[in-house]
């Protein structure tokens, strides 16, 4: 007989936000010079053949930028906008980045933190200026009450929202 348990966590998540007056396509173009972007389709073949944990990370070392990060993948919501608003829609992005290294460390305490890694950052114009938007980590793992993953978590935060701000020019 299989049993099914219910689970409901509240989780207040942290919202870091800096806005940029460079333009949309400087702040994108910073944060790509800064992030990895292997081809997804060989990285996965390379990984799953890889023999050893030293053969993976060095798989992964060479996978991601400056930034300790690759990109997985990037959604333009502009686009979708400009489909109903036409040309003069704000121009909006979101990018799913991260490292699998830093995601293994918290995944193996935290097993639900592989719902929140890798993680999404938002950049889009508003009339202030470009936003560049991150829910932090460490707002998610908080209430698991792991000490070791929210230190790896903390960190991870601290790649992103360095590079953010880089990217922003602050």
């Amino acid at each position: 007989m299989s049993r099914t348990l219910e689970d409901t966590k509240q989780i207040s998540v942290e919202r870091f936000s800096v806005i940029s007056s460079k333009s949309f396509e400087d702040v994108v173009s910073a944060i790509d010079t800064s992030i990895g972007h292997p081809d997804l389709k060989l990285f996965r073949r390379d990984i799953t053949a890889a023999k050893s944990q030293a053969e993976l990370e060095e798989i992964v070392h060479r996978a991601v930028g400056p930034s300790d990060l690759m990109e997985f993948t990037r959604f333009d919501l502009g686009e979708i906008l400009r489909k109903e608003q036409g040309n003069g829609a704000p121009r909006s992005v979101r990018m799913v980045a991260g490292n699998p290294l830093i995601m293994k460390q918290m995944v193996r305490r935290v097993p639900d933190a592989g719902s929140y890694a890798p993680v999404t950052f938002l950049i889009d114009e508003r009339p202030d200026g470009v936003h560049l938007s991150y829910d932090r980590m460490a707002s998610f793992l908080a209430p698991y009450g792991d000490t070791e993953a929210l230190a790896v978590a903390r960190d991870l935060d601290s790649k992103v929202e360095t590079l953010l701000q880089r990217a922003a020019g602050a």
